[in-house]
Formats: structure tokens, sequence, C-alpha cells
């Protein structure tokens, strides 16, 4: 079993953790918010997922990266992790962005 992708995937949500607590831009900042702005896309992309796995049309590729843990057939651990990183990074940009783009007004 390789963990390189799910190893990927967990330091990648430790760095956005990171920048999240240093900036306060999400769950630094107002973690109920923030909790409801990755929690729910983060479920509808899951349902997406087994919806997508029932009908057929997503499916495990064959990559020597992935663990080879998987929840259920065609869904590998590693899609949750993936899931998590996409809705928190998402956020962080959408918080990030505007007060970049102030700085950069002033």
């Amino acid at each position: 079993m390789n963990f390189l992708y799910l190893l990927t995937l967990a330091i990648s949500l430790a760095g956005l953790g990171a920048l999240d607590r240093r900036h306060k831009l999400a769950f630094a900042k107002n973690p109920k918010a923030a909790l409801l702005a990755t929690g729910l896309p983060y479920l509808l992309f899951v349902a997406w997922d087994f919806t997508g796995i029932f009908l057929g049309v997503f499916f495990k590729g064959d990559s020597p990266y992935l663990s080879g843990l998987m929840l259920a057939p065609d869904f590998p651990i590693e899609e949750l992790f993936f899931l998590a990183v996409l809705c928190y990074s998402t956020l962080i940009i959408a918080n990030w962005l505007p007060l970049l783009l102030n700085r950069s007004k002033k």
C-alpha cells in the first residue's frame, strides 16, 4: 500500500490550517460559520460522489499512489481528504482574496 497521496492531502490540510490560524481567515475567525461553509458543500460532494458511483459514472482509478483503503466500492479514503482540501481551500481563498485586494489598493 502506498500512502503518498493520503499523506500529501493531510499535509495540505495542515498547511491550510496554519494559514487560517496565521491570518485568522476561517475557523480561527468564526468557527461556526466556517464549519457551515465547509461542512455543507463537503456533505454535498460526498453525496455527489456516491450518486456518481451508483450510476457508474465515477470509479476508483488505478493509481499507484492510492493507499488501497476503501470506504465503499470505488470510494477510497483519499476522496474524503481531497474533498476536505477542496472545500477548505475554497473558503481560505474566498476570505483571503478580499484582504489581498484591499492591501494592494492602499
